[in-house]
């Protein structure tokens, strides 16, 4: 989803994995990935009733190691992307929020199965739920936002318009082209020009729309002050890059301390963690990041 800047060392292969039909869908996975699934999904029936279910499945999966670029692996370079790909032992922040996302609107369906879980992470991270090559996946965080919405799986919090004290103050006119501007970071756009097209007309698609942010300045505020965000809240860092809408996203959680915290699968700690540092910290420590965007998950997914 959110195109990296340097995508690195590409991850391998997966270790040695299933290859499953469903119905509408091909899927690559470990069997400790869908027993991983079925786990956390059964754990929900004995949480309280108001347990914050994404914060729930996102501090079940805190340690895990981060993995960057974790769907660009040697199985996908130069061929058509027809599989849905699930690996519950490695996360970058994109897969991370997508796998929490899956499962929360999985449990909030009431639903525990493996199946239903597949589906969700499907309708998440490809246009319209369909795979249909590479270019079909959701790449930008703003694509994801969209499709996501025309599903009716989530939604942006942009804040009152007229209202000066909402902290969402920041405007951003979206203009994506990273991707199709740089093909060589990509190891499918490198290996299969032809893919450049769609890529482009997907990322026209998504192109000048104005989106609400809350500037790093006012991510300082009191929890009264930043009443828009809710724990459990996905929260995507939007930044300076030209072409590039977001490049981190996290779980937002408050603290004991009153103050407002990232839960994400951080690169530098090469691990998912809760952030010790306040968000407001974390993106001054980033001067590239220009502050968040803020986007809840349904309380009630639609089941078909």
């Amino acid at each position: 989803m959110i195109p990296n800047r340097l995508l690195g060392r590409m991850a391998g292969a997966l270790l040695t994995c299933f290859l499953v039909t469903l119905p509408c869908r091909a899927v690559r996975y470990e069997r400790s990935d869908s027993l991983r699934v079925v786990e956390l999904l059964s754990r929900v029936s004995s949480q309280p009733a108001d347990v914050c279910l994404p914060l729930f499945f996102a501090h079940q999966l805190a340690g895990v190691p981060y993995q960057s670029a974790t769907l660009e692996t040697e199985l996908q370079q130069g061929k058509s992307e027809t599989e849905l790909t699930v690996n519950m032992r490695a996360f970058d922040c994109t897969t991370f929020v997508e796998t929490v996302a899956a499962l929360t609107l999985t449990a909030r369906s009431g639903s525990v199965r493996w199946d239903d879980f597949l589906r969700y992470l499907t309708l998440l991270r490809y246009k319209d739920g369909h795979i249909d090559g590479y270019a079909s996946r959701n790449h930008y965080f703003s694509q994801w936002v969209r499709n996501g919405e025309h599903l009716r799986l989530l939604a942006e919090i942009q804040g009152g318009t007229d209202d000066e004290a909402t902290p969402f103050q920041g405007r951003d006119t979206l203009e994506l082209s990273y991707m199709s501007a740089h093909p060589d970071a990509y190891p499918a756009l490198r290996s299969d020009r032809s893919l450049l097209s769609p890529i482009r007309r997907r990322e026209q698609e998504a192109s000048h729309i104005v989106v609400s942010y809350i500037p790093t300045s006012r991510l300082n505020g009191s929890p009264k002050q930043l009443a828009d965000v809710s724990n459990g809240d996905i929260v995507a860092l939007v930044c300076r890059t030209p072409g590039l809408d977001v490049s981190h996203m996290g779980f937002a959680a408050w603290g004991s301390d009153g103050q407002l915290h990232l839960l994400h699968a951080s690169s530098r700690a090469g691990r998912v963690m809760l952030d010790t540092s306040t968000l407001h910290r974390y993106l001054l420590a980033h001067p590239s990041m220009l502050g968040a965007r803020v986007v809840r998950l349904t309380e009630k997914p639609e089941k078909d």
